[in-house]
């Protein structure tokens, strides 16, 4: 046993030498010189060799080195990450906008599965599945119990395969069986619609691939219904990020030519750098996709509405029209990420996605751990923030990466509020489930929306008695200057490498 544990650890130990000599080159060649800590390479040389002769069955070599890679990333902040070939392909649909499934927003209601919204277009829409219709079986599988992860990867597969669907149509109150074909879909980041004479609505879920083209034509959409609009509500509430250079080019459509939106600091050269309102920062096939917007856009009266699940990408467009005083923000305190991914590839389909930088808005002020506080605090409803306080924010995070701007202070009136809000959920949750249904955003109902309205036409808005800006950091150290360059390709989340092309 004792010879068998040597020639394990040390052909483990070479595998790992290997392995670390390759990245030890890696670093010099990035001008980091720093010594290799030889007694942990040797211990984690042993522990793989104990692993492979005394667990109670034999070890599988590949995942043992893949499980440490992976714990090794994730051990660093919660937004670095290993990618084995099925997550990779998972992040890439994530960020291209497109997934083969039915075509539906979902969430979960009651242990079932509530239909949101179908995706105009998609076999879903076409099957005539509705708003709220409920899902009760996926196939021969009952819903009930089922994670809202698990019940999307069973409606997810392969193109042009079937997937049986028992709908329970409350009110109609009849259930029945569709067989809907599965399909490329591509989602639809952008909405938009006139709230009322002169004033539109536009809202971005998230930042992906079409989301420029997609707010182009709706915007040009609503100036086509009323050439003179008064104002224009952008909606960024739930909006958790995505593409840097889509944040960019939203930005850059209500600022003036080149002026910051954006900046970004860490330790390699290329993640300092600068990104301007200006082309060369956000168009990908040469041509400038906001050119045709209406010049009046630059002037409209803007209000962005934001909450906690409001995060990077949403935080840098906020962020950049709050500091230019383009808009005036409403709503809650925003997510607080406000750093840099970079994918760095390990093979032709496997990568570590490791961060690399922070995001500062155009005044320097770091978007990390703190997120954006804005001008008018405005509550969900007229009750007030019913259950804000139970959101989980960036600094609420294990292992979250600190501002860089002083240390945090802790937040003794969001624990409390914290208190409050678990009572109140308790006493919701013996409600029926359609009392306990929030309003949807840009209805009549959407009581934000509406304090938006009243601000754009000058009217009292209903400020907030309850909302505070979480505590300050103190800032110790100012941030070190960037590059005026543009850099790779970025997401939000993500910095893709070059050889990383976006999906057609």
């Amino acid at each position: 046993m004792g010879q068998k544990l040597k020639i394990a650890g040390w052909v483990s130990l070479g595998v790992v030498a290997g392995a670390l000599t390759t990245v030890s080159l890696q670093t010099v060649a990035r001008g980091v010189m720093s010594p290799m800590p030889l007694e942990e390479i040797q211990q984690l040389s042993a522990v793989f060799g104990l692993i492979k002769t005394d667990y109670v069955e034999p070890a599988d070599d590949k995942k043992l080195i893949t499980d440490a890679i992976s714990g090794m990333v994730s051990g660093l902040d919660p937004h670095s990450q290993y990618f084995d070939k099925k997550s990779f392909r998972e992040f890439q649909e994530g960020t291209s906008g497109k997934f083969v499934g039915v075509g539906i927003e979902i969430t979960q209601e009651d242990g079932l599965i509530r239909i949101v919204s179908p995706i105009e277009g998609s076999p879903a829409d076409l099957a005539g599945l509705k708003t709220n219709d409920l899902i009760t079986k996926i196939d021969d599988t009952a819903v009930k119990g089922l994670s809202l992860n698990d019940a999307v990867k069973r409606m997810r597969g392969e193109p042009n395969t079937k997937v049986v669907l028992t709908i329970l149509r409350k009110d109609e109150s009849r259930s029945f069986p569709v067989t809907i074909t599965r399909t490329e879909i591509k989602t639809q980041s952008v909405k938009a619609k006139m709230i009322e004479p002169g004033y539109g609505w536009v809202r971005v879920s998230q930042f992906q691939e079409r989301t420029v083209d997609d707010f182009v034509r709706k915007v040009d959409d609503l100036y086509k219904q009323d050439p003179n609009l008064k104002g224009l509500v952008l909606d960024l509430r739930n909006d958790p990020g995505g593409l840097l250079d889509a944040a960019v080019a939203i930005s850059a459509a209500f600022l003036q030519p080149n002026v910051t939106v954006v900046t970004t600091d860490g330790q390699l050269a290329e993640s300092k750098a600068i990104f301007r309102a200006s082309p060369e920062f956000y168009a990908r096939r040469g041509s400038d996709p906001i050119k045709s917007l209406p010049a009046a856009i630059k002037n409209i009266p803007l209000v962005v509405l934001v909450n906690e699940g409001s995060a990077s990408a949403s935080e840098i467009v906020s962020g950049a029209l709050q500091d230019h005083k383009r808009a005036t923000i409403m709503g809650a305190q925003t997510f607080g990420k406000g750093s840099v991914q970079t994918v760095r590839p390990l093979g032709p389909d496997t990568g570590i996605k490791l961060t690399t930088a922070r995001y500062y808005t155009p005044s320097g002020k770091s978007i990390q751990a703190k997120g954006i506080v804005p001008d008018i605090m405005v509550d969900e409803s007229a009750e007030g923030d019913l259950f804000a306080a139970l959101r989980t924010r960036e600094a609420d995070l294990e292992k979250h990466l600190s501002s860089g701007q002083g240390p945090e202070v802790k937040d003794e009136a969001r624990e409390k509020a914290r208190e409050a809000a678990l009572k109140r959920l308790d006493e919701e949750s013996k409600k029926p489930a359609s009392e306990r249904r929030p309003p949807e955003f840009g209805s009549d109902k959407d009581f934000q929306l509406q304090q938006a309205l009243h601000q754009l036409k000058g009217e009292p808005v209903q400020v907030s008695q309850t909302k505070t800006e979480r505590p300050a950091e103190k800032k110790d150290e100012e941030k070190t200057s960037t590059s005026d360059k543009p850099a790779e390709s970025t997401t939000d989340d993500t910095k893709l490498p070059p050889a990383s092309e976006p999906k057609k």
